[in-house]
């Protein structure tokens, strides 16, 4: 059984387990009909619904860019936290370094994430997509 922990624990578990690149430990920690939702303007955009989904974001997204998210103010509101950070990596295919201004929106609920949004520079990183 997973053992309950606080949504901002939950949160940073989640961003460390995304910068060891282990789905594994990301799939544990997140409910498994959790919706990730980020714009359709970006390779890796849309709604995804799932573990299966989960797989497929993180795959697409790993896939055009090699980036890690540092938050630099996490805060919880209700089940809710929101972290506010940048993206700072390169795009695989362009090989243009980034930095972009983000926002991650997490529900948490019973101990895993149910739902992550991602708010972007939209424009800084298609052009840093090439």
């Amino acid at each position: 059984m997973l053992a309950l922990r606080t949504p901002l624990d939950l949160v940073h578990d989640l961003y460390a387990a995304f910068g060891r690149r282990d789905l594994a430990a990301i799939a544990a920690l997140v409910s498994p009909d959790c919706a990730i939702r980020q714009t359709t303007e970006l390779p890796w955009g849309g709604h995804y619904h799932g573990h299966e989904g989960l797989r497929e974001f993180f795959a697409r997204l790993t896939g055009a860019i090699d980036a890690r998210f540092t938050p630099e103010s996490v805060f919880a509101a209700g089940e809710q936290v929101v972290a506010v950070g940048h993206t700072r990596g390169a795009a695989r295919a362009s090989g243009r370094a980034f930095e972009i201004a983000a926002v991650h929106v997490w529900t948490v609920a019973d101990g895993r994430a149910t739902r992550f949004e991602a708010y972007i520079d939209t424009p800084a990183m298609r052009a840093a997509l090439g």
